[in-house]
């Protein structure tokens, strides 16, 4: 993914009674000019302008994650997950604080140099091992870690018969639910019980006309060095390509889970025209078909549909001999899903993602089942490249009259967010930005189907939402794309996986309250290059001083992260046909 510091200054660390001291030698330049301030509580605060930010950026990127991302200095944080995600990827800890060293504009913290040295030396302390007599072990290259987490209630069950002091049988179906719980407990396992190989199948990709970009290649090839993990990617970078090439490395029979019946078969006619897999090859399990095939793309509301207690068509699934299996918006990946993945670790796992943010926290449950992150790409590194278009971010506010604006303040709490979001003003607001990008594919994306019907109304539109049958999505979505319709307002069900590379506007009305995932996703929908170069315009209404407002703030922290600023105007101005912002990214 990044290779590892070059050039670093040379750092020694010496074991004394069980803690690590570390010592630099004498640099004076390494305190004085870089662009980093590395902080005593894991923060790095990186100076964009600076002349080395790029290279200090590549340098802490493996193990540290983005925060905030405003104009002139970048947050980053050092968490035990990103530290364990660097270790997985083959980084250790002096290359860790060579990168922190050498970029550091003051000294390290000496506090923090050993924090990190000491979390990422968890892991690794136990290992997982296939062996010919017990199938899998639980190898203590520390004893004292075996000896704790042995007596820990959460591993309680997964256990069998102790070998010797190092060692400890694990049945290979608790191979997942140990790793998940020995992460809780901060230890997390280095699984090196390898893979089975699974039913082999040919995969080939067309060569045609087109190839993989270069980021595409790299993320192939890290996933394939490392046998399963995440890869994460911009909307709109060609996630699916990633998927087929790595399909293409392995040559295995594959199962591709991904989020809806119009996703799969989005996904089975990217597959048909990029690789040689005939239509025989490739089977549809979902609400409608039940084809299981060589490459069977399944979506996860079939696989997750319970039928007496139990989840029969998981179980179908979970009984072939699959050589990989590939997890479309992993993020949002449910929890009879993620059981399923426990059981499948011997299987190799590629999970696809625009961000591993879960507003659940969980994370850690991908690191742990899926693999830990293999490549990451950012947005707008990808956009400077020119693969994902350029967009103008832009939230416009609309003032409650005083009467609702007091409706909302003696409301029930639980019914302030929706009289917010949905409040009549923003129907203006919707038609002054439609009419000001007249004749452009546009999309208007909401939360509450009534508003949304009325929004279709008003602009005399089609509606699509969940409640629309597949064949008409289809047909809705290929108007939209062939340009036959020029604006569509689509529900929450166009959030994920829907492919409509012309789209150049969306405004949004109203989500799911702050999810910073569903407002990566949206924005999204417009990220596909243009044919003729222009710029994506993204616009979200807000109800001022009202949760929808709060919401709005939290929604929008993810792709502040990623470099894109709001510029904020007011309802008033765009409803009286005043320009809005355009051009460059900026903010007030």
């Amino acid at each position: 993914m990044f290779p590892p510091v070059a050039d670093a200054p040379k750092v020694s660390c010496v074991l004394i009674a069980g803690g690590v001291r570390w010592l630099y030698e004498s640099n004076p330049g390494l305190v004085t000019d870089g662009p980093l301030i590395v902080q005593s509580d894991k923060s790095l605060l990186l100076e964009t302008a600076h002349p080395r930010a790029a290279a200090a950026r590549a340098a802490i990127a493996p193990f540290a994650e983005l925060e905030r991302a405003p104009e002139h200095v970048h947050t980053y944080r050092i968490t035990n997950l990103g530290l364990w995600n660097a270790r997985a990827a083959g980084y250790d800890a002096e290359t860790v604080v060579a990168a922190l060293v050498e970029h550091s504009r003051y000294p390290v913290p000496h506090a923090l140099l050993v924090d990190v040295a000491d979390t990422m030396d968890r892991y690794g302390r136990l290992r997982l091992e296939a062996d010919l007599q017990w199938e899998l072990v639980l190898h203590g290259v520390d004893q004292a870690v075996l000896e704790e987490v042995m007596r820990s209630r959460r591993v309680a069950g997964m256990l069998g018969e102790r070998i010797d002091p190092t060692r400890v049988a694990v049945h290979p179906s608790q191979r997942g639910a140990l790793k998940q719980a020995l992460l809780k407990l901060g230890w997390p396992a280095e699984d090196h019980a390898g893979y089975v190989d699974g039913e082999a199948h040919p995969v080939s990709l067309r060569e045609d006309g087109w190839q993989l970009r270069p980021y595409q290649r790299e993320a192939v090839q890290a996933f394939a060095d490392g046998g399963s993990g995440v890869v994460v990617l911009p909307c709109g970078a060609g996630k699916t390509l990633v998927g087929a090439g790595a399909m293409a490395a392995m040559q295995r029979t594959t199962l591709i889970l991904v989020t809806s019946t119009v996703s799969a078969r989005q996904w089975k006619a990217e597959l048909l025209a990029r690789t040689r897999l005939t239509e025989n090859e490739i089977g549809e399990y979902s609400g409608t078909s039940k084809q299981v095939r060589p490459v069977t793309i399944a979506t996860y509301q079939v696989l997750t549909a319970k039928r007496r207690g139990v989840h029969p068509h998981l179980e179908l699934m979970s009984a072939r001999d699959w050589g990989l299996i590939l997890y479309d918006e992993v993020h949002l990946l449910p929890a009879p899903v993620f059981r399923m993945t426990a059981d499948l670790q011997a299987r190799r796992r590629l999970g696809l993602t625009a961000t591993l943010v879960r507003e659940d926290g969980r994370e850690g449950e991908v690191f742990s089942l899926i693999g830990p992150k293999r490549y990451d790409a950012p947005w707008q590194d990808i956009e400077s490249q020119g693969y994902i278009a350029p967009a103008v971010c832009t939230e416009v506010r609309v003032t409650l009259p005083s009467a609702d604006r007091m409706a909302y303040a003696m409301a029930e709490p639980t019914d302030r967010a929706r009289l917010g979001a949905t409040h009549p003003a923003k129907l203006d607001v919707v038609a002054a930005i439609a009419a000001r990008h007249e004749g452009e594919p546009t999309l208007v994306i909401g939360q509450y189907l009534d508003q949304l019907e009325e929004i279709a109304q008003r602009l005399d539109c089609e509606l699509l939402t969940g409640r629309t049958p597949v064949r008409r999505r289809e047909e809705l979505l290929a108007a939209f794309r062939s340009g036959e319709l020029s604006r569509l307002v689509v529900s929450k069900v166009a959030n994920f996986s829907v492919d409509l590379p012309e789209a150049s506007v969306a405004v949004q009305v109203s989500g799911a309250f702050g999810s910073r995932q569903e407002e990566a996703q949206r924005l999204g929908r417009l990220l596909r290059p243009k044919a003729d170069g222009r710029t994506a315009h993204f616009y979200t209404v807000v109800a001022r001083d009202t949760q929808d407002q709060d919401f709005a703030a939290h929604r929008q922290r993810f792709l502040a992260e990623q470099g894109y600023a709001y510029r904020i105007v007011d309802a008033e101005d765009c409803a009286a046909g005043q320009d809005l912002p355009e051009g460059e990214v900026g903010a007030d």
